[in-house]
């Protein structure tokens, strides 16, 4: 007589784990973007380039392979994903010039972007409830500790620019395994080739309230470019220290308080942490302005908890303003294959979207 065992909490921890570690090691470059710089003579828009193409990227693989574990089935689409994870920390550790760097976030963007929907939609099928909210913060979580982590290497191990990307090698490799050993999903199924067929549609009673926060929605990804790319040179030169973990702890808080800003919030009305988001967003933009006219360190990191605030809440309503007449719940979910999104979506808002259009996609 064959068992079945109901999926527990301990069943999320494989996908929750690829999500951080995925989100990792797109931030473990981020304290060698200095030491990158000092070796081949190369501008801070070099640094900020080198990040915009990584979250275009990730955007383009969201949008164009982001149902493609529909029809390949899961096991097949993380492997892949993490394959080119894998190769990617090659390519960095080998990087001799910036187009390695440019080659090794290319390959990132489509290992993330393609395995992102597929993670998502598996911790939901586990736990919804505790998935929806390991989908809300493995992604910070895994980008502000990538970094600090990144950082403490690069600090105090030797060979910083290779053996970061080595752990990670490991990293996957292990997961890889664990992936492996998944039971079998439901095979191969017919359409892919209309999957990967980029469609946008938004239902009609829905563009007007998206309008509305669409400016949210940039202003956060816009900002938390700025401090990904950017914050570990500034808090550096603000606190004339050479440490790189003093670097990487910029992004670190950022992150680290957006996570706990969206499970704190999770049950505020979306009209209200709009508008907490923009006046948060907004001190902490000035703030930070102020501490790099004032040149204080402590006055950066400040602004930059008080911008994660803003992040957390602004980041989660961006799906959830568009929802305000047509759902008075939510639910926390993110990164479901047809609508790949790292939030709080309202149920109705997501079965809607499913019924109406093969893909809306609302930002990333």
């Amino acid at each position: 007589m064959k068992i079945f065992r109901r999926p527990g909490l301990r069943d999320l921890l494989l996908p929750a784990s690829i999500i951080v570690s995925f989100l990792a090691s797109s931030s473990a470059p981020t304290p060698l973007y200095a030491a990158y710089a000092d070796l081949w003579h190369f501008s801070p828009i070099t640094t900020t380039t080198v990040f915009g193409v990584y979250a275009i990227t990730v955007l383009a693989a969201l949008l164009v392979l982001g149902r493609a574990s529909n029809h390949l089935g899961r096991k097949p689409v993380l492997l892949g994903a993490l394959a080119l994870q894998i190769a990617a920390m090659i390519v960095f550790g080998e990087a001799d010039c910036t187009v390695a760097l440019f080659t090794g976030r290319i390959l990132q963007g489509i290992a993330t972007g393609s395995a992102l929907g597929t993670l998502g939609a598996m911790m939901l099928d586990i736990d919804r409830e505790s998935g929806t909210r390991a989908n809300a913060v493995a992604p910070g979580l895994g980008s502000g500790t990538g970094a600090l982590f990144s950082g403490l290497i690069v600090q105090y191990l030797p060979a910083p620019t290779r053996l970061v990307y080595a752990v990670f090698i490991g990293i996957f490799a292990v997961q890889a395994l664990g992936v492996a050993l998944l039971p079998r999903g439901t095979g191969r199924r017919p359409g892919l080739c209309a999957a990967l067929v980029l469609e946008l549609v938004m239902p009609r009673h829905l563009r007007r309230a998206f309008l509305a926060v669409a400016p949210v929605l940039f202003a956060v990804w816009s900002l938390g470019g700025f401090y990904g790319s950017l914050a570990p040179g500034l808090a550096r030169q603000l606190s004339g220290s050479n440490s790189v973990v003093l670097g990487a702890l910029g992004l670190f808080v950022l992150t680290v308080v957006s996570s706990t800003t969206i499970i704190v919030f999770a049950r505020m009305t979306a009209k209200t942490m709009m508008y907490l988001g923009i006046a948060l967003l907004v001190l902490g933009s000035l703030g930070t302005l102020v501490a790099v006219e004032a040149s204080s360190a402590t006055g950066f990191f400040a602004g930059a908890s008080v911008f994660g605030i803003g992040f957390g809440a602004g980041l989660p309503i961006t799906l959830r303003g568009t929802s305000a007449t047509t759902a008075s719940g939510s639910l926390p979910c993110a990164n479901i294959p047809s609508t790949p999104r790292t939030g709080l979506t309202p149920p109705r808002l997501t079965q809607t979207v499913h019924r109406r259009c093969r893909r809306c996609c609302v930002g990333w």
